[in-house]
C-alpha cells in the first residue's frame, strides 16, 4: 500500500515537521511495516511552468517527426516573450496549455536543463511528458496536456503536486483495513495521539423502493449489497489533476473518469466499488453462484470458465461481473468518442454504482483459482469494512456529481442479511498475563478503545469488535492490540535459565558427528527442501506397492509441483548434483542429514489444542499420534572423479565402493557393527547394490541401500553416469551402537598377520564368509580385511578366490606364532563348515 504523506494528512494534523520517515517510525512502532519512504520530486528544481502552444512548425529531413514549437510562458522566462523549444511529442496542439521546463532547470535524475542546438534549431527548454517529471504513465504515453482553465506562467511544480512523500507499506493479511488512507490514517492518529477525521464520516440517504432493483441469491457470500444511480454524465469530462496525481502516487494509472472516481474512493476508504454502464445492463441486478463451466469475459478480455463455488453479479442476459474480483466486459464504463463532423462527444452518461461486502474466503478461492488477483480481491481477501458500503457508495456519487456534472437519483438500493455485532468476553488481567507486565484495566480500556472497540465490565470486559477489525476474534488478539499500541520495546526481555548439566542429546551428539565424518571424509553437506513431487518415485523405479510412496500432502504446498512431504532424501540430494553438474562441476561428493516424513497405514486427524491453557497429557498424546514417523537419514551422492589425476598418480573415479564405505564411516561414529551384504532395491544397479543391515533386540534389520545407480534412473533423473548414491536410517544405526561410544583400545604388544585365501561358490557372499571368519577366529582377531577377489580357470567354473588379510593381537601378552596360526585355523575351519570354503592351493 503506497500512502502519500499529503493525501494523509487530510485525515490526521500530524506535526508540521513531522517528515516521512518520522511518520514511518511511528507506524512501525505501532506494528505496521514501512518498507521504504519514497522521496518524490527529489532533486527537481525550477523552473517549471505552465505553457501555452502559440505555433507549431513541421522540420522536414530527419528520421523521426519533429516540430519547432513557440510556447508562451509568461514573465516566468523573464522576458515575457514566445520560448522556442524543438520537440517530438505529437500528442498535443495549438492552443494545448502544456508543462514546460525553462534553462536552469533540474529535473529528476539530476538532468540538468539548458538550451542547446538541436534539429538545425535551438531549444530553449523542454515540454514535460509524465515520465520525465517522475509522474509516472498517465495513459497518454507523451506530452502532458493540461486543462484549459490554468493560467500560463503557473508554478506546474506545485500545480502538479511533484515534491511529496510516499510510504510503501507491506500489510500483513490481519492487517487488510490498512490496505486504505482511512486505516493507516486511524493507525497514525492512534500512534500520535491525535483526532483522526474519518472520511467515512458522511450522511447517507436512507434506503427505499425505488432503487435500482437487486436480488442477493446467496446472502451466504454477499451480506451487504448497495446501489446507487448518477444520471447526466459529461460524456467528455476528464480527471482533476489533484485526482489523477493521488491515484499516480498511490500506484495506480488514470484511466477515466468514473473508473478514476471508483478507484480514488477504494483507496480513501478501502472499499471496492464498480461502475456500470446504466445503459448496458438489462434488468435488475442479481448476486448468485455461477453454474458449472458458465463462460464469462472480463474487463481485460479475457472468456473465462467459471466454476459453481464462484460467485457472479448478473442481469437478465446473464453474469456482468465477478463479484469482489473484476467486472465484466459487456458493461464497462464506455470511453468517450469525438464525431469529427460534429464534434459531439458520445459516451457514458448514466452509471449504477455497486458497492458491497462479499465473504473473503469466496473471493479468495476465485482470484486463486483463475489466477486473477486484484486491488478488489486483495481487499476482500484480508476484510473489507461491511458498514463502510454506503458511505463508499455516498462518496463516489458525490464525486460524480462534482466532476462529471452527474445528477444523484434519488433511489438507494441497501440489501442486508441479518447479522449483529461480534463480540469477545476477557479478563481485563489477560493481556497483563499474555505480556508478562501489568498494563492495569484503564490502560486495557483506553488502547481497545483507541482501535475503536467498545469495552463493558469490570474485571471481565464484554469488548464489541469495530466492524472493520475482522481479524479480532479471540482474547488474544485483543492483548495483542494492547501490547502493540503500549510498545513492543516496553516488554521486559528476560533470558530463559538454562538447567545446569544438560548439553546435546545422544540423538544430537549423533547427528553432528554423522555430518563431521562425512565433511572429513570430502563429502560436502547440501541442505534441500523436505518436499517433493509423486513423480519422483517413477524415476526411482520404486515398486507400486512401496512405503516410501505413502506420502504425507500438504494442504497449502508452497509448490504445486512438490505438495508431499519427503519420505526419503534421495530426491533433492541428486536434484543438487545435477544442478551442479549442469554448471560445470563434474566431480561432486554430496550429503545430507535430516528427518523424512513417514505415513502410517491409516493417516491421523490432529486435533486442535487450546490456547488459554496448557494441553493435557491426553491432549498432547492424541496429537502425537496423529504425526508420521519423523526418522532422521543420512544420505550421500557421487559422482565424475574421487581421487584427481596428478604427478602423484592417475586417479580413480568415485564408485559404489565409496557409498559404501560412507555407511560404514557412519557405522563407526555410532559404535555400531554394519553388515553389508548384497542387495537388490528400487533405484540401485541389481548387481552393484549393498543392503546395510544391523541387529536390533537379536533380529536383523535393512537400514539402508549404497551402490551404483540404475542406468535407468540416472537417464531418467538428466545425472552423469555411473552415479553413486548411499542412504540409511541413521536413527536404527544409532539404536544399533553402545549408549556411549567406545573408544579404540590400544595395545603396547606387537601384532600378528595371517593372510589366507579362501575359494567359494561364486554364489557365496563375502559377509557370510568374513562373518564366519570373525566368530571362527575369536577374540584375539583385531581385524578382518578383505583384499582381493579372484575369478579364472585356476580357481574353477563357478568358484572365486577371497583373500583376507587376518590381524591378532592379545592386550596382556605377545603372541606366539602357533597362538596366530590356531585361530586362524579356527576361523578357516568354521568358514568351511559354514560356507563351504577351502583354503586355495589345500
Amino acid at each position: 500500500m503506497r500512502v502519500p504523506l499529503s493525501w494523509l494528512r487530510e485525515y490526521v494534523d500530524l506535526p508540521a515537521g513531522a517528515t516521512g520517515r518520522d511518520v514511518a517510525a511511528k507506524l512501525v512502532d505501532a506494528g505496521l511495516e514501512v518498507e521504504t519512504v519514497e522521496q518524490l520530486g527529489g532533486g527537481l528544481k525550477g523552473p517549471l511552468v505552465v505553457g501555452q502552444v502559440l505555433t507549431i512548425e513541421e522540420l522536414e529531413g530527419f528520421r523521426k517527426p519533429i516540430r519547432f514549437c513557440t510556447v508562451d510562458v509568461g514573465q516566468a522566462n523573464g522576458t515575457g516573450e514566445p520560448q522556442e523549444i524543438v520537440c517530438g511529442a505529437r500528442n498535443f496542439s495549438v492552443g494545448d496549455k502544456v508543462v514546460v521546463v525553462l534553462p536552469g532547470a533540474v529535473l529528476p535524475g539530476d538532468f540538468a536543463i539548458a538550451s542547446r542546438k538541436t534539429y538545425g534549431r535551438t531549444s530553449h527548454g523542454m515540454i514535460c511528458s509524465g515520465d520525465e517529471l517522475g509522474m509516472g504513465d498517465d495513459g497518454t504515453h507523451g506530452i502532458i496536456v493540461l486543462p484549459p482553465e490554468h493560467e500560463v506562467g503557473t508554478d506546474a511544480i506545485e500545480l502538479l503536486e511533484l515534491v511529496d512523500e510516499v510510504l510503501d507499506i507491506d500489510i500483513t493479511p490481519d492487517r487488510g483495513y490498512c490496505m486504505s488512507l482511512r486505516g493507516v490514517a486511524r493507525e497514525a492518529a492512534t500512534a500520535y495521539g491525535l483526532p483522526l477525521r474519518d472520511p467515512a464520516l458522511l450522511d447517507v440517504p436512507v434506503p427505499n423502493s425505488y432503487g435500482y432493483p437487486v436480488k442477493v441469491e446467496d446472502p451466504a457470500g454477499c451480506d451487504r449489497f448497495t446501489a446507487r444511480t448518477v444520471t447526466g454524465l459529461d460524456p467528455d469530462a476528464r480527471s482533476p489533476i489533484w485526482l489523477t496525481r493521488r491515484l499516480q502516487k498511490a500506484g495506480m494509472r488514470p484511466i477515466s473518469l468514473a473508473v478514476d472516481i471508483t478507484n480514488y474512493v477504494m483507496l480513501e476508504l478501502g472499499q471496492p466499488l464498480h461502475a456500470y454502464d446504466r445503459s448496458r445492463i438489462d434488468g435488475a441486478i442479481g448476486v448468485r453462484r455461477a453454474e458449472q463451466g458458465e463462460k464469462f469475459t472480463t474487463l481485460d478480455g479475457v472468456k473465462r470458465t467459471l466454476d459453481s463455488e464462484d460467485l457472479v453479479i448478473t442481469d437478465d442476459s446473464g453474469p456482468i461481473g465477478l463479484a469482489g474480483v473484476m467486472g465484466g466486459a459487456d458493461t464497462e464504463i464506455a470511453d468517450s468518442v469525438t464525431d469529427p463532423e460534429t464534434g459531439a462527444v458520445t459516451g457514458t452518461t448514466a452509471v449504477v454504482i455497486e458497492a458491497a461486502h462479499f465473504d473473503s474466503v469466496s473471493i479468495s478461492r476465485t482470484a486463486r483459482r483463475l489466477k486473477l488477483s486484484s486491488e478488489a480481491s486483495k481487499r476482500f481477501e484480508r476484510g473489507v469494512d461491511p458498514l463502510a458500503a454506503a458511505a463508499a457508495a455516498q462518496r463516489t456519487v458525490d464525486l460524480l456529481v462534482l466532476l462529471a456534472g452527474g445528477t444523484a437519483e434519488a433511489g438507494v438500493t441497501e440489501f442486508l442479511a441479518p447479522g449483529a455485532p461480534r463480540t469477545i468476553a476477557m479478563r481485563a488481567d489477560h493481556p497483563d498475563r499474555v505480556a508478562g507486565m501489568e498494563y492495569g484495566r484503564e490502560t486495557v480500556v483506553r488502547r481497545l478503545q483507541e482501535v475503536g472497540c467498545d469495552v463493558y465490565g469490570q474485571d471481565e470486559l464484554v469488548v464489541t469488535v469495530p466492524s472493520w477489525r475482522p481479524d479480532l476474534a479471540a482474547p488474544n488478539d485483543l492483548a495483542e492490540e494492547v501490547i502493540r499500541l503500549e510498545g513492543y520495546g516496553n516488554l521486559p526481555s528476560t533470558l530463559p535459565q538454562v538447567p545446569s548439566g544438560r548439553g546435546l542429546t545422544p540423538r544430537q551428539q549423533l547427528h553432528r558427528r554423522a555430518g563431521r565424518a562425512l565433511a572429513g571424509a570430502g563429502y560436502v553437506e547440501a541442505l534441500s527442501y523436505p518436499f517433493l513431487g509423486e513423480q519422483v518415485f517413477d524415476q526411482l523405479q520404486l515398486p507400486a506397492h512401496d512405503a516410501a510412496r505413502r506420502v504425507v500432502k500438504l494442504v497449502n504446498p508452497i509448490s504445486d509441483e512438490e505438495p508431499a512431504l519427503r519420505t526419503t532424501l534421495l530426491p533433492g540430494l541428486l536434484g543438487a548434483l545435477r544442478r551442479n553438474d549442469s554448471r560445470g562441476s563434474h566431480d561432486l561428493a554430496l550429503f545430507e542429514t535430516g528427518s523424512v516424513f513417514l505415513a502410517g497405514e491409516q493417516p491421523g486427524v490432529a486435533v486442535r489444542l487450546p490456547v488459554d491453557r496448557r494441553p493435557t497429557d491426553e491432549e498432547i498424546a492424541t496429537l502425537d499420534a496423529a504425526l508420521p514417523a519423523q526418522p532422521r537419514y543420512a544420505a550421500v551422492v557421487l559422482a565424475g572423479a574421487r581421487e584427481q589425476a596428478g604427478w602423484w598418480g592417475k586417479g580413480r573415479p568415485a564408485d559404489w565402493a565409496d557409498a559404501v564405505q560412507a555407511a560404514r564411516a557412519l557405522a563407526v561414529e555410532a559404535g555400531a557393527e554394519l553388515v553389508v551384504r548384497q542387495g537388490q532395491y528400487g533405484p540401485w544397479h541389481p548387481g552393484r547394490c549393498a543392503e546395510l543391515v544391523v541387529t536390533l533386540d537379536g533380529v536383523e534389520q535393512v537400514i539402508g541401500h549404497a551402490g551404483e545407480l540404475h542406468p535407468r534412473v540416472v537417464k531418467a533423473m538428466g545425472l552423469p553416469a555411473r552415479t553413486s548414491a548411499m542412504e540409511l536410517d541413521l536413527d536404527r544405526l544409532a539404536a544399533a551402537g553402545g549408549e556411549a561410544l567406545q573408544a579404540p583400545r590400544i595395545s603396547s604388544f606387537p601384532v600378528a598377520t595371517q593372510d589366507v585365501a579362501l575359494i567359494v561358490d561364486a554364489s557365496v557372499p563375502a559377509s557370510d564368509v568374513e562373518a564366519a571368519l570373525r566368530e571362527g577366529a575369536g577374540e584375539l582377531l583385531e581385524s578382518l580385511r578383505l583384499f582381493d577377489v579372484f575369478t579364472g580357470e585356476q580357481v574353477g567354473e563357478g568358484k572365486k578366490s577371497l583373500a583376507y588379510a587376518l590381524r591378532f593381537r592379545a592386550a596382556d601378552r605377545t603372541l606366539t606364532a602357533e597362538e596366530s596360526t590356531a585361530a586362524r585355523d579356527a576361523a578357516v575351519a568354521l568358514a568351511g563348515e559354514r560356507t563351504g570354503a577351502v583354503l586355495r592351493g589345500a
